[in-house]
């Protein structure tokens, strides 16, 4: 079994954990489920948070079996989300819709389960999610979400003279996430930090993304600035090399039946004693 992620709780105010716990049980009692596990996604998670960032908590739940049972299941809501209130930004997917999107490899999904900041994990649910990571997660698919992504945040929010220094983030992030699937065959960690390593050809990109991760810890929020020049080169060079690529149509065997056994499994923990 592969081992959890480090829980790197200790980044997480005392205060915001304990409102988030307190969330999760309203959550559970308003809507009659069990929440399997909770993590913080987004900035915090990768590791450049600015100091006034929200906390971007997210969860996957178990509803009861009967639930499940339901000729009217596709109807049925499979979401939980709630305002954003006091920068608490907390939503979950049923665990249902969370296995299908895994089976995907949806990259929310995939994330989550990455987290190295876990509020809370019950069941066997994260620990045989991330054995499972490798087996179901398709690295072409992989590939054209972080490349899609990379090109339209870059077209959208890099072109003119100044720009959005944060928004270099959000193209990096996926170009470097390409780099590390074409190298380790394995999904992406969701650490910024450890995504770094696959610039070992570019010491001036890599010296220019140091200084702007600083510059983002520790201030508030960007403003407009001229264009990084050494990481708007790497950018465009990347992107140019990755467009080229030619990937096979599919790279993985069917996992269905790995991801209903999970399903059931977890369900029969939650429910049984209940």
């Amino acid at each position: 079994m592969s081992a959890l992620p480090s829980t790197d709780i200790s980044v997480i105010p005392e205060p915001a954990r304990a409102e988030i716990h307190a969330r999760l049980r309203t959550a559970e009692s308003e809507h009659r489920v069990r929440v399997l596990l909770a993590v913080e996604s987004g900035s915090r998670a990768w590791g450049f948070a600015s100091p006034d960032s929200d906390f971007d908590a997210r969860f996957i739940y178990a509803n009861r079996t009967e639930w499940y049972l339901s000729i009217g299941l596709e109807e049925q809501r499979d979401v939980i989300e709630y305002p954003i209130v006091d920068d608490m930004d907390i939503n979950g997917w049923d665990l249902r819709k969370a296995l299908r999107l895994f089976r995907s490899s949806n990259p929310g999904f995939v994330e989550w389960i990455q987290s190295p900041i876990v509020y809370e994990s019950s069941t066997s649910f994260h620990a045989r999610a991330r054995e499972l990571l490798p087996v179901v997660y398709s690295i072409v698919r992989g590939i054209h979400h972080y490349r899609s992504m990379a090109k339209t945040t870059f077209r959208s929010h890099l072109q003119a003279d100044e720009v959005k220094l944060k928004k270099y983030f959000y193209v990096l992030r996926p170009l470097l996430a390409v780099r590390w699937l074409e190298r380790e065959r394995q999904p992406a960690p969701i650490e910024f930090h450890r995504l770094l390593q696959t610039i070992d050809d570019a010491p001036e990109v890599l010296a220019a993304i140091h200084d702007l991760v600083e510059l983002k810890r520790n201030t508030p929020e960007f403003g407009l600035s001229a264009q990084v020049v050494p990481i708007q080169r790497f950018i465009e060079r990347e992107l140019d090399r990755i467009e080229a690529l030619e990937l096979p149509i599919n790279d993985r065997p069917e996992v269905e039946p790995l991801l209903s056994e999970l399903f059931r499994d977890v369900l029969r923990e939650c429910w049984e004693k209940a």
